[in-house]
């Protein structure tokens, strides 16, 4: 199996300045008027503040990133570390934003986190990343943002949410991993035996490692006792069939009492009329 060697975790500390103007005032009228926006369905939001959290608005952080061109060693599997590295750093700008914005609201943590890729018509290397959330404050005594004193992140449902703190667990991060690999050709002509395609099987499982290693490396980073949550995902973007990225991402969290036990749901059956 390949080592972790790729990109590092590398907060951006950006600063408010780095944020629209338009955002500033949005995020000071939230603060000024006390008026909240969340992107939490009815349910959600209530359990949200069933668990002790209050929302204090929809926060979100965008980047629109050129991605470079790499040249591919023909017939060689391997790791295209400056296109994971593009599609890091994009991932990352997006998120530290949006952790900017919670930051100025004085939100403990962001809750329900999408982090989502477009591809707009500006070129076929041209990509953006969007991190939306809600960003919420606890209404207990206690301290929910991270060992760097910023706020928390999580891509866990508010029901999920809700879970996780009531089994003695709270999230510290969103974290993530990547990696953009050239599996190589598939073999010409069209098989007539059933046989394992071991060189592509490998290419797609050094891959995977690598995303996995490195989530785990922002995990251990942020002082976590494991991951919850955990999404793999594979896509081509606009590469092509044999240039793949696999992304792995989920919640990170730490215990915070040693009960871990939740109430057993109850059975409701429904009979009708």
């Amino acid at each position: 199996m390949t080592s972790t060697s790729g990109p590092p975790k590398a907060h951006q500390h950006l600063q408010l300045d780095d944020l629209p103007q338009h955002a500033r005032e949005r995020l000071e009228g939230m603060k000024k008027h006390h008026f909240f926006t969340s992107d939490l369905s009815v349910n959600e939001f209530l359990l949200v503040k069933e668990a002790g959290f209050a929302p204090l608005g929809l926060v979100m952080g965008s980047s629109i990133y050129h991605i470079g061109v790499q040249q591919i060693r023909a017939g060689v599997a391997e790791e295209l570390t400056m296109l994971t590295q593009a599609m890091y750093s994009a991932r990352e700008l997006a998120m530290v934003r949006m952790e900017e914005e919670a930051d100025a609201l004085g939100a403990d943590g962001v809750v329900a986190v999408r982090l989502t890729l477009n591809v707009h018509a500006w070129g076929a290397n041209v990509v953006e990343f969007l991190a939306i959330g809600t960003a919420v404050k606890s209404e207990k005594p206690g301290e929910w943002r991270n060992h760097e004193g910023r706020p928390f992140t999580s891509d866990l449902s508010g029901q999920d949410f809700w879970t996780l703190l009531n089994a003695g667990y709270r999230p510290v991060g969103f974290v993530m991993g990547n990696c953009v690999y050239y599996v190589g050709q598939s073999p010409s002509g069209q098989p007539t035996e059933n046989k394992e395609l071991a060189g592509i099987t490998q290419a797609l499982y050094d891959a995977r490692e690598l995303a996995m290693e490195r989530m785990q490396v922002e995990a251990e980073a942020a002082q976590a006792n494991g991951i919850v949550g955990v999404i793999i995902d594979e896509n081509n973007h606009t590469w092509g069939p044999s240039i793949l990225e696999f992304s792995a991402v989920g919640t990170a969290v730490v215990p915070v009492r040693e009960d871990h036990h939740i109430e057993r749901p109850s059975l409701v059956l429904t009979v009708g009329d």
